[in-house]
């Protein structure tokens, strides 16, 4: 961990700014219901259908929005004051999960609700992702603790990816699954009001008069311009489509394979998010100066070697442990991503970036999970983990490597 000017640990720089150690506080509290809601709803929907491919089309629902309205959304985030739409979003996050969990705690809830309220959830996502994404530099004041917050931001949601699993499934054993649905509805007003209590001078960039079109345009445009950031989502549109489909992979290995209860599951779930949040931590006390563009290889090499490791488990210690490292190279590569792109993108195109960020890490997982889902339904989940891991080693493997080739060569003078 280093140390900035004035002997400041360079791990905690971004929080000197009042609005992120608010946004702070209210994401760690929302992101832990938000996980338990993850975790009750895969559940839930095993437990009504016991259907692998169906808990893969919950999945895809979810996600779908996301792919057909992220670049309107990038465009509508670079539109109007960040703050505004993100806590419009949140709200209608907050009433969705209400409506989960009293559906749920009546004992009338059936399949087709869950997937109505998935694919509601996934629109509103669609613009939440993005405004949250670019709303970081403004709460930052400038890019000077940029990097750090982006770093800190991925260490809560980590950190509620290791605690919320582990409270759902304690909550869901002791007092039915309906419950995290229910805390996670209450979790969203910590960061509502953290979003009220800010004191925020919009950024608003665009060019006066454009287009919706025009607008989506521009984005599209610098990304192909830019390599690093062509390159960047290149490799993190493989590992989506084939590897990170956890919230498929995870549920079919405790109930099917390991054949544990509520409370492993989210054994589980945690094990991975305390590998996700070692490696957050890492990123932030070592990236004090940029990305580290080797985090993005190695990451991606410990997520893929974890999965196809983890079709071999037979105890739930060691899926644990294989869980920690996939997890571990899964934010390793998603957060050096995620700064790369935003270093290397100007405000004024921030939003519709990250909108095409948003897009290939969320919205190419309609296609992952309703894949996952059909290859373990057909021949198992070791086939599974061994087909999402190799190829998605060797796709990013290959796009790292036609990236360099495309790059020019310098001629000696």
């Amino acid at each position: 961990m280093t140390r900035a000017a004035g002997g400041r640990l360079t791990l905690l720089a971004p929080l000197r700014h009042r609005n992120f150690r608010l946004f702070f506080a209210g994401q760690l509290v929302s992101l832990i219901g938000s996980w338990m809601q993850t975790v009750g709803q895969a559940w839930l929907v095993l437990s009504l259908t016991r259907s692998p491919f169906l808990l893969g089309v919950i999945s895809a629902l979810q996600w779908s929005p996301v792919l057909l309205l992220s670049l309107p959304a990038g465009v509508v985030a670079d539109r109007v004051p960040k703050r505004t739409l993100i806590l419009i979003t949140q709200t209608m996050l907050l009433l969705l999960a209400l409506c989960l969990g009293v559906l749920t705690t009546a004992g009338v809830v059936r399949y087709w609700h869950v997937a109505v309220l998935a694919a509601l959830l996934g629109s509103v996502n669609a613009f939440d992702v993005p405004a949250r994404q670019a709303f970081i530099v403004e709460m930052v004041g400038g890019t000077e603790d940029l990097t750090g917050a982006i770093a800190l931001n991925s260490s809560i949601f980590n950190s509620a990816r290791l605690i919320g699993p582990g409270v759902a499934g304690v909550m869901i054993a002791a007092w039915g699954v309906g419950t995290a649905f229910l805390a996670n509805a209450a979790s969203f007003l910590a960061v509502i009001a953290a979003l009220g209590a800010m004191r925020v001078q919009s950024t608003i960039r665009v060019t006066p008069g454009a287009g919706l079109l025009m607008h989506i345009a521009e984005g599209v445009g610098f990304i192909r311009s830019s390599g690093a950031v062509s390159r960047v989502l290149g490799g993190l549109g493989v590992l989506s489509l084939f590897a990170m489909n956890f919230n498929i992979v995870v549920p079919v290995l405790a109930r099917v394979q390991l054949h544990l209860t509520a409370s492993g599951f989210g054994f589980l779930m945690a094990a991975q998010g305390a590998g996700a949040l070692a490696a957050s931590l890492i990123v932030a006390g070592t990236c004090a100066r940029g990305p580290r563009p080797s985090y993005l290889l190695w990451g991606a090499v410990f997520l893929c070697t974890g999965l196809m490791a983890l079709s071999r488990a037979t105890r739930p210690g060691v899926a644990g442990a294989e869980l920690f490292l996939a997890g571990l190279g899964t934010v390793m590569f998603t957060a050096t991503a995620n700064s790369t792109v935003q270093m290397e993108t100007p405000d004024a195109l921030r939003g519709r970036v990250m909108s095409m960020y948003a897009l290939v890490f969320n919205g190419l997982a309609p296609f992952g999970a309703l894949m996952m889902g059909g290859i373990i339904g057909a021949w198992g989940l070791p086939v599974g983990l061994i087909v999402g891991g190799g190829v998605g080693l060797a796709g990013t493997l290959g796009v790292r490597g036609l990236g360099r080739s495309r790059e020019p060569v310098a001629v000696p003078g």
